[in-house]
């Protein structure tokens, strides 16, 4: 069964059935930005609060369900179970107890109790620390992996390297080679539907072989895996020397970045919905300041 080809993770889905096919890619990787950095040093609330923005966003977006509804579950599954994995871990620090004195009778002594233990469950205990370990770990993953997908499946691979490099047009007055850079990326973003395809092979392979990994145990198993990884890379680097060859041969040349530019930058019919994304922008920016701290 190919269920990675039904799960298009960071593949461009044509269409025009959304606003976010609409927006500057510019203001788009500033939204990613935002997703991005902003957990970092922030609160749970803050957490929490992206992570079902980044739902609302995907539900109000247009977006065709059979686009996004496999990815959205299977990276909430994936979330949901790392944040449960977080939370069994011992994040806090074991009291002290005086064994010596009963503590009433030495004055102004401070005793260090749980009480800001959630649960017990025999040896599981979780508590805030954990809890908030969990919550930021959870929200972490979907609101970088979500965030980054719902860019892909709605912006064009030319339409984002543009952008890219007109963030970093300074860098060619320090004799960067931009342009070179900007078409490998291209390259790069043309090939993530073959390493989907090469993955797919290799889980293929091992169902088609049907090996037990509980009797090879947990050393051999390691190896295997690692043997499959190294596969996948070298499966993957001749695809691209294939695809270089073949660019080459065909009297391929570097695209300059004016003949990447989207048509959206200079439509005035997207003005308003650009204006209004970068004042979103900004409001986000100023309640992460205000509010998002830890």
């Amino acid at each position: 069964m190919d269920w990675l080809k039904k799960i298009p993770i960071g593949q461009y889905v044509s269409g025009n059935s959304s606003w976010l096919r609409c927006i500057d890619p510019r203001i788009k990787l500033s939204w990613i930005f935002l997703f991005v950095l902003s957990p970092i040093l922030a609160n749970s609330i803050w957490r929490i609060s992206i992570a079902c923005s980044l739902l609302l966003i995907t539900f109000l977006s247009l977006l065709p369900p059979r686009i996004w509804w496999r990815s959205l579950v299977f990276l909430l599954a994936i979330s949901f179970i790392i944040g449960l994995l977080s939370i069994g871990l011992p994040a806090s620090e074991t009291s002290s107890e005086l064994t010596i004195r009963a503590p009433n009778e030495i004055p102004g002594t401070i005793v260090l109790t749980r009480s800001w233990e959630i649960f017990r469950l025999g040896p599981l205990i979780v508590d805030r620390r954990s809890a908030e370990l969990g919550i930021k770990t959870s929200t972490l993953i979907f609101t970088v992996i979500h965030s980054v997908n719902l860019m892909l499946i709605t912006t064009p691979p030319e339409d984002l390297v543009w952008a890219i490099k007109w963030f970093f047009a300074p860098l060619t007055l320090l004799g960067v080679p931009m342009e070179k850079l900007s078409f490998q990326l291209l390259l790069a973003l043309r090939f993530l539907p073959l390493v989907q395809e090469e993955l797919q092979n290799l889980f293929r392979s091992i169902g088609v072989r049907a090996i037990e990994f509980r009797k090879l145990g947990f050393k051999s198993s390691l190896g295997l895996f690692v043997t499959l990884g190294e596969r996948l890379l070298s499966n993957i680097l001749i695809r691209a020397e294939q695809g270089a060859g073949s660019l080459m041969l065909r009297d391929g040349l570097w695209l300059s970045s004016q003949q990447l530019r989207p048509g959206i930058v200079v439509n005035p019919r997207y003005l308003w919905i650009n204006l209004g994304s970068i004042f979103l922008l900004l409001i986000a920016i100023v309640l992460r300041c205000l509010y998002g701290k830890s």
